[in-house]
């Protein structure tokens, strides 16, 4: 979510992935899957496209119709979407995949409303970092390598490229000072009882402050695979 400021970090990280899939959908007609608050489809639409967002609450869907007027937002089942064949130039669907009983029905879904060389671009936590020894977010129903989902992915799609996400030269530099990871450092302990200096930190993190590569994945704090129908 926007605007909070001990979440920062995570929302960061977010927006540096939006920023990405923006930069490939120019002028497209976009599906946001699991589109959330709201502020990622919104990021698409600004890059020139034309952008449905879609998510399974309806009060999320309310609220993000009300506070991003240009995107179109509606209730669907993202196994079952309410849409026809071939509708979107491009499927982009970032931090979603994990929390769903059935990620390859989700494939399949997302290859079937796509048009011929349509591109999808899903991103997810990569399971190697984040939850080496078994899933530690009671949120998250299945998590991925980067084998993993590229194999997934591969069922119904043509993989390009994969990448990651990488934490820039400011918050490498701050994870040597500690060392440690500073994700680990941010769920150590409740946030009221974090000191003041990781809250200065936190409330400072850009967008700027992460890379997208496309070297040493299985390092990257989250996995992001480009694919055309």
């Amino acid at each position: 979510m926007p605007g909070i400021p001990e979440e920062n970090y995570w929302f960061q990280r977010h927006v540096a992935a939006y920023r990405l899939a923006a930069s490939l959908v120019s002028g497209f007609e976009v599906l946001d899957a699991g589109c959330g608050e709201g502020y990622g489809s919104a990021m698409l639409a600004d890059a020139g496209g034309t952008v449905v967002g879609v998510d399974l609450e309806p009060d999320v869907v309310e609220h993000a119709t009300v506070r991003y007027p240009r995107v179109r937002f509606q209730t669907a089942d993202l196994l079952a979407l309410p849409f026809p064949d071939e509708s979107f130039d491009a499927v982009v669907s970032l931090q979603v995949i994990e929390h769903l009983q059935r990620a390859r029905e989700f494939v399949s879904e997302c290859a079937r409303v796509l048009r011929p060389g349509g591109l999808l671009v899903l991103s997810t936590p990569n399971r190697i970092t984040f939850s080496p020894e078994g899933i530690r977010n009671p949120f998250h129903t299945v998590e991925f390598s980067a084998s993993e989902l590229r194999a997934l992915v591969e069922t119904k799609l043509h993989v390009l490229r994969m990448a990651g996400t990488f934490h820039g030269r400011r918050i490498s530099l701050i994870e040597r000072f500690m060392r440690g990871k500073f994700p680990e450092r941010l769920i150590a302990q409740p946030v009221p009882e974090w000191p003041g200096w990781l809250r200065r930190v936190v409330r400072s993190v850009k967008p700027d402050d992460f890379r997208i590569l496309e070297g040493h994945i299985d390092r990257s704090l989250d996995l992001i695979a480009l694919a055309r129908r």
